[in-house]
């Protein structure tokens, strides 16, 4: 008769919890991702009703219960956006507005944030203090005293109050990056000041090219905000020749009645930039930003 042994016990036991591990593992998996695809549809149905409106017609849109399948599919409804409005003109404003706004961004927080992380000089940490204290500061404080800054400079009804701050630099990005440039190793600065290079072709040719994950989130949120911004506009914007494509969706809004429909669909296609510039820069945004590219 055979008996066995410890070890087999002991590789029975083994096994049968390593099989445990690896059957919680995948179940605890399995439920994480089903539970963040049921938030994602939560999240996705005010776009779907949307999409949903945009391709239905008149009388399809007020049926109770409602009807998320337009049957028949109704195309009409994004031609006529054309015929209402001047869309074509709000985009180019919209994209002259976003594209000053991430070129100052980018290069004003860096320059900032790179004094802050790698440079030496009297009062750094206080003025790096005083910058923080700024984001407890709300907008709506400083929207008056904006306002009658930017009438004295004679900039209402221009793009300029709506670009030109832009190039001073965001607290919050600075701090974004000033944190990401203090992780990278000062060898890196001693090394490209040895080989002759001065303060700024480190920063343009040694850290920048490092920085591409912070980088990207000050362009991509630069975008997304600036795109969105409906008050800025609202401010200073008075002729409908200058509107961005958030005034220009307030003018499809009728004053007695409104064509949902209509509305819907451009909407949509107000969101799409918005959309493709995410999905694009995905990668950038969900990994890397705690981590140096740094490949030795």
């Amino acid at each position: 008769m055979n008996i066995p042994s410890s070890t087999t016990y002991r590789g029975g036991w083994l096994g049968q919890l390593r099989w445990n591990r690896r059957v919680r593992d995948r179940l605890v998996s399995v439920a994480a991702h089903f539970f963040m695809i049921l938030f994602s549809l939560v999240f996705l149905i005010p776009m779907l009703w949307m999409l949903s409106t945009s391709l239905k017609s008149r009388a399809q849109t007020w049926l109770f219960p409602p009807e998320w399948i337009p049957n028949p599919v109704v195309w009409e409804h994004f031609p006529r956006i054309f015929e209402i409005a001047p869309v074509l003109l709000f985009f180019q404003n919209t994209m002259i507005i976003v594209f000053w706004n991430v070129l100052g961004q980018v290069f004003s927080t860096s320059l900032v944030a790179f004094g802050f992380a790698r440079l030496r000089f009297p009062g750094r940490d206080v003025l790096f203090i005083l910058l923080i204290a700024t984001l407890m500061i709300p907008y709506q404080v400083t929207l008056i005293p904006t306002f009658i800054l930017f009438k004295l400079f004679g900039w209402l009804n221009t793009f300029l109050p709506l670009t030109v701050p832009a190039f001073t630099g965001s607290a919050f990005f600075i701090f974004l990056m000033r944190q990401y440039l203090m992780s990278i190793p000062f060898d890196l600065d001693d090394a490209a000041r040895m080989d002759g290079c001065n303060t700024f072709q480190v920063l343009f040719f040694i850290l920048l090219p490092l920085c591409i994950p912070p980088l990207v989130i000050v362009l991509v949120f630069t975008f997304i905000g600036v795109w969105n911004d409906f008050l800025g506009p609202l401010i200073y914007l008075n002729e409908n020749s200058k509107y961005t494509i958030a005034l220009g969706l307030n003018l499809l809004r009728g004053r007695n009645r409104t064509d949902y429909n209509v509305l819907m669909a451009a909407s949509m296609l107000a969101v799409l930039p918005t959309l493709i510039v995410y999905f694009l820069a995905q990668n950038k945004l969900i990994g890397g930003i705690a981590s140096v590219g740094l490949k030795g």
